[in-house]
């Protein structure tokens, strides 16, 4: 059963990453099917943003198409590559283009590591020329860069995690990701574990790198208040499947899913003078905005 097709996506060049059947099984005797024959193209410099309820299969869909589970049946290619056809050495090189910002900054820090070790972090694993005494002021140049360009001081970076707030974990965490100059960032959840009036900083932030870097973005959520101000296209899961695809504009305000629907009633209302519907519409679209 293929996904409910709403308007077409807004012109945003080729697809940088595709999915093609994609199918994950989990356990022996009685299976689990956590993705169940996923096809979905996300093109360059969009935002395409994965909704869903909780147990949806959004989390295991982001495992697949960063390689971090192989799947049971199906492929995964970025630019063109098949991620399954190549080497060890291959896929090093294209997870360099690939990277990913958790829900919680804090617990994927070492609390033990200073600010400095943890962005560097991706350099070091990666690049044989930043480690090392010699390559040691280097490396910390480069950290200072990425720190000032998420909006932090370059001073900063002799400090550790627990000195700082949540939303400048956070903005750590994308410096991290930024380190090896990324094409594509999987961002899960990225605002669900921040203040309200932090959430906005963070996805101003996150709007000004993608225009300014080029990035393509794959954005996670459950929250559709947030989804209609960054996402240029929405997919929907429920139970491992897509049931709607489309230009975010067309999904959110007119869904032609029962489940999209239903996903788009459970908004709270905020005014109960204008009735359900008004509380659909928190914020303009991302399209709106522009």
């Amino acid at each position: 059963m293929s996904p409910e097709a709403t308007a077409p996506a807004p012109a945003a060049g080729k697809p940088l990453l595709e999915l093609d059947g994609l199918r994950k099984e989990f356990g022996t005797g009685t299976v689990n099917v956590a993705v169940d024959d996923v096809s979905l193209e996300v093109y360059e410099g969009e935002t395409l943003a994965l909704v869903g309820e909780s147990g949806c299969g959004k989390t295991t869909l982001t495992r697949l198409l960063l390689k971090l589970l192989p799947p049971t049946a199906g492929s995964v290619r970025f630019d063109g590559q098949d991620l399954a056809a190549l080497s060890a050495a291959g896929l090093r090189s294209v997870r360099r283009e690939m990277q990913v910002v958790l829900q919680d900054p804090y617990s994927s820090m070492n609390p033990r590591m200073r600010i400095t070790d943890i962005v560097a972090e991706p350099l070091v694993t990666h690049d044989p020329a930043a480690r090392g005494r010699r390559a040691r002021a280097r490396t910390r140049e480069r950290v200072g860069e990425l720190l000032e360009a998420v909006g932090l001081d370059a001073g900063i970076q002799d400090r550790y995690p627990h000195e700082f707030s949540g939303g400048q974990r956070q903005r750590v965490s994308i410096a991290r990701a930024l380190a090896l100059r990324p094409r594509l960032l999987v961002l899960d959840e990225p605002t669900s574990a921040l203040d309200v009036s932090v959430q906005a900083t963070v996805l101003d932030l996150l709007a000004e790198l993608q225009q300014r870097l080029g990035l393509t973005y794959v954005f996670v959520s459950h929250n559709l208040a947030v989804v209609r101000q960054v996402a240029d296209r929405v997919a929907v899961m429920r139970g491992g499947r897509l049931v709607e695809v489309g230009a975010a504009e067309a999904v959110l305000r007119t869904p032609r899913h029962p489940y999209t629907r239903q996903l788009l009633d459970a908004v709270p209302v905020l005014d109960p003078r204008r009735g359900r519907r008004a509380a659909a519409r928190p914020a303009p679209t991302r399209e709106e905005s522009r």
